[in-house]
């Protein structure tokens, strides 16, 4: 099981735009000649701004936060602290402005099917699935099934989908591995506290690679089902230039089956 720590966010996150920028700067491993250049600021404005000695405008906020991949909703905190309004709605997913995005993550939900799909929020908390997912959670603890239903903790469980999962070991490691980049890439606590807590979990260990496991350019996703081991592959996707923190933090997770034995049995599992 993965060993690696994430650094967690101190006690009291800092007040001041310099020293937000300066943590987000450090994150990315960037020098401030490195954003300077990215930016097209010079290295000594930024400098000045970091130290305080300088207040940046809110379009440099914005161009230095899109510089440093900076996550919409802390982009907002960073406009606040610079003493500007946010920039990005938070919306209810039901908000009526949300209506086509809601009706496009809709239809490809239920035209994936046959094949699992679901919409899971920036905790991996489900917000929606097809037919296809409500078989494979046969099984599972009613208390892992109560709202929020966290997909992750479902999956790795040992109350969950993991006694099923017949490659535990290899798909445990890859899920956290996973969520160790998105806890690097954003420092959330909500997310750093899950990914602490699904490695707690157990897991088998992971077998030597068998010869000729070299051709395998996926990890799949493999479960012991009632109409035997359906096997997946699995795509993410989300929303392109969302201006909306909701919509940035969702994403869909699609799963195709990997062996015709897969394609046969989902077909035949299919909701008339």
């Amino acid at each position: 099981m993965m060993a690696t720590q994430i650094a967690t966010p101190g006690p009291s996150k800092p007040a001041h735009i310099g020293d937000h920028l300066r943590e987000w700067r450090q994150r990315r491993h960037l020098s401030q000649l490195d954003l300077a250049s990215e930016a097209e600021i010079s290295t000594r404005h930024l400098s000045f701004v970091e130290t305080g000695r300088a207040a940046p405008s809110r379009d440099m906020v914005l161009r230095l936060a899109e510089r440093l991949d900076v996550p919409l909703r802390e982009r907002n905190v960073l406009l606040i602290a610079a003493g500007f309004a946010p920039a990005f709605p938070n919306r209810a997913l039901d908000d009526p402005a949300l209506g086509a995005a809601r009706q496009a993550m809709e239809t490809v939900l239920q035209a994936h099917e046959p094949h699992p799909a679901l919409a899971v929020d920036r905790h991996w908390n489900l917000v929606a699935a097809n037919r296809m997912v409500a078989p494979l959670l046969d099984g599972v603890a009613p208390s892992l099934l109560a709202s929020p239903l966290n997909v992750l903790r479902v999956s790795l469980h040992p109350e969950g989908i993991a006694p099923r999962i017949v490659n535990l070991a290899e798909w445990s490691a890859h899920l956290l591995e996973r969520l160790h980049r998105q806890c690097e890439a954003t420092v959330d606590p909500g997310l750093i506290a899950l990914h602490e807590e699904l490695r707690g979990y157990p897991v088998p260990a992971r077998k030597t690679p068998r010869q000729g496991a070299s051709e395998t350019v996926l990890v799949p996703l493999q479960i012991r089902t009632a109409n035997g081991v359906l096997s997946f592959i699995s795509t993410t996707m989300v929303f392109g230039t969302p201006v909306d923190i909701t919509l940035s933090e969702l994403a869909l997770e699609t799963f195709f089956p990997a062996d015709e034995a897969t394609a046969g049995a989902l077909q035949a599992m299919k909701p008339r």
